[in-house]
């Protein structure tokens, strides 16, 4: 729907024009020619921007601009006016004008004004959307389970936040969150933001094994013009731009030394300092680190650095892995069935009894990463509304079991084909790459989610044997 601007203007000839122009230009306009009757159709109207005259009939605007925004607070208001001045503009910005405009109106900066007020409105509005859609993906709620491990993870999470709460304007400690892979250790960081007062303000993650060791510091604390040979431009760090709010560095393990130094005092001072800068900036953000390996262990050898590792362990917290919560293996499947009938638009599918069973028994070397992955993978395989036992029994990882019907024997002298004992590690995984990519008609994206691999890496297997997507004739 196009924008609908009022003009209140008592000038008839220039209403006239700038009401041409702005239809012209895709806006639905209506106007007046005083204050009274511009509020008695903005009843009615109820438009996104009011055009507004300084000077007319019945009184100021300025005067009136106050009891107008209050009136219409979903209004963008910009002041026309004749007499320009510094303290007319200035004034109209404090009684809560967007902008001001003098007469003679120019209708071409007329209508960049309004492409401006109108884009920084959708900005907010999507800047909006996407800090509430976060939001809603953080908190305690994201973390799904009833057992007495994530029951007692919530606990200590809940206890935090509270305390976090309780004290005004400090920045809280530093946590540790230790667990295998898959186990949702940035759930538990989001929970710790997002049920914080720092909601409203940024919650920044970096995965410190995705960059090369040389770009890791310039991107935690940023980097003045000139300061290396590719700095061409300043440019504001991670913890910077984290500042007031949470910085989460997943795989904080991976860190360099050298990075772990500073790192360090950021932690402890509160102050970092750009590359090439001889300047300190204070900084108020909360560090959040995550790690799957024992960091008690490269302390040792020498790896990560002891004060460090002690600052951050003042709170650690532990991530139980899926093996031990079973029944919260059933309800989080459930909840990736719903989600994955939603995303492939496939109703009406359910898990078997046996199904639920080798869900509950399985080990999940993975944890919910793979659970989430070996559901995905079965909506796209299955045929009906039913899912089986083999959600577990085709996961390309599991544990071999024995199967007595198919029992090779082979004799003194003899070799078993390959094949039969399934022994050909190279055909077994071309096979399964050929069959993921034949299952999402060759959608790169899909088969790697499919087998719970990045794309890169498929795209790599792909390289590796030669594998590329049929040729189809086009028809005529």
């Amino acid at each position: 729907m196009a924008n609908a601007i009022l003009i209140i203007e008592d000038e008839p000839i220039l209403t006239k024009n700038i009401q041409k122009y702005l239809q012209n230009q895709g806006y639905e306009v209506r106007s007046a020619g005083t204050i009274k009757d511009g509020i008695a159709l903005a009843q009615s109207f109820q438009p996104d921007l009011i055009l507004l005259d300084y000077m007319l009939p019945d009184g100021n605007a300025l005067d009136s601009l106050s009891k107008i925004k209050s009136t219409f607070a979903g209004s963008k208001f910009i002041m026309m006016t004749g007499h320009a001045s510094i303290e007319i503009a200035v004034s109209a910005m404090k009684h809560g004008a967007t902008d001001f405009i003098t007469k003679p109106v120019i209708l071409e900066e007329l209508r960049l004004l309004l492409d401006k007020v109108f884009h920084q409105e959708r900005l907010d509005q999507a800047i909006t959307y996407f800090k509430n859609k976060e939001s809603a993906k953080g908190g305690l709620t994201g973390i799904r389970g009833e057992s007495p491990a994530i029951l007692k993870l919530k606990a200590l999470i809940r206890s935090l936040t509270e305390a976090d709460m309780s004290v005004d304007g400090e920045v809280p400690p530093p946590v540790l969150i230790a667990g295998e892979t898959g186990t949702g250790k940035q759930l538990v960081a989001r929970a710790l933001h997002f049920d914080s007062p720092r909601a409203v303000k940024p919650f920044i993650e970096l995965n410190c094994a995705a960059l090369p060791e040389t770009l890791v510091e310039s991107e935690l604390f940023g980097h003045e013009r000139g300061a290396f040979t590719d700095a061409k431009e300043r440019k504001t760090g991670l913890i910077e731009a984290a500042d007031g709010g949470t910085l989460f560095l997943d795989e904080i393990g991976e860190l360099p030394l050298a990075t772990q130094a500073k790192l360090l005092k950021v932690l402890e001072n509160q102050t970092l300092r750009r590359v090439g800068s001889v300047r300190e900036r204070q900084v108020k953000v909360r560090i959040i680190g995550a790690t799957n390996r024992s960091l008690t262990e490269m302390v040792q050898k020498g790896e990560f650095r002891a004060d460090l590792y002690y600052r951050l362990q003042m709170i650690e917290i532990d991530v139980p892995p899926l093996r031990e919560r079973a029944n919260d293996a059933i309800l989080l499947a459930e909840h990736f069935l719903q989600q994955s009938m939603v995303r492939y638009k496939k109703p009406g599918l359910h898990f078997t009894e046996a199904a639920r069973e080798a869900i509950r028994r399985y080990e999940w070397l993975g944890n919910v990463r793979e659970l989430r992955n070996a559901v995905e993978r079965a909506v796209l395989l299955t045929k009906n509304d039913e899912i089986g036992a083999s959600i577990v029994t085709n996961l390309p990882f599991r544990k071999a079991t024995p199967r007595p019907e198919r029992v090779a024997t082979v004799e003194p002298g003899q070799t078993a084909a390959a094949e039969d004992l399934n022994m050909n590690l190279p055909a077994a995984e071309k096979n399964m790459l050929v069959k993921a990519l034949e299952t999402t008609k060759w959608n790169v994206s899909s088969a790697s989610r499919l087998l719970g691999v990045s794309r890169d890496t498929l795209r790599y297997r792909m390289e590796k044997f030669d594998l590329q997507k049929p040729n189809v004739g086009s028809q005529h």
